[in-house]
């Protein structure tokens, strides 16, 4: 029961995620595909709401505190430059696909909390954003999944 618990949080930690806990859960604790992914996209989900509706509020708020203010002012720059980078791509039109792709496709710097915290940035809806990382999540947690389980070992 142990090794569920460490791998949901894991899929928690932003900038490991999913991407981290699932080669974990598959590869260190030999958990099952299925009850791995579905722990990994349920612990990397969890937080998106509260990022959405709360990060940008605070990272505003503490751009200009004396102790968090370099941090805050890094994740705000990040949030907005990652978010203009979607809108450039792919116009508003677009942006829920751009944004599934982004969370979906597992290189580093991309994810639910980047995702999520661009989504807000660009006031995308609540709705829409959720849908988009959910989708996201699970396609990046089917790819780290495949990945971990030797299917690409061929050609490696």
């Amino acid at each position: 029961m142990l090794k569920y618990l460490l791998v949901f949080l894991v899929s928690m930690v932003p900038i490991i995620e999913l991407r981290g806990a699932v080669p974990i859960a598959i590869g260190a604790y030999d958990i099952d595909f299925f009850p791995a992914l579905a722990i990994c996209v349920v612990g990397n989900m969890l937080p998106v709401p509260i990022i959405y509706f709360f990060a940008r509020k605070f990272l505003l708020w503490g751009q200009d505190k004396r102790y968090i203010g370099k941090l805050c002012r890094f994740f705000v720059v990040k949030g907005e430059v990652y978010g203009q980078k979607l809108v450039k791509k792919t116009g508003r039109g677009g942006l829920f696909v751009a944004l599934l792709l982004f969370v979906g496709i597992p290189i580093p710097g991309t994810g639910a909390w980047t995702g999520t915290l661009a989504a807000s940035f660009l006031d995308m809806g609540f709705k829409s954003t959720v849908t988009a990382v959910c989708l996201g999540v699970l396609l990046a947690g089917i790819i780290m999944a495949v990945g971990s389980t030797g299917v690409f070992s061929f050609i490696f």
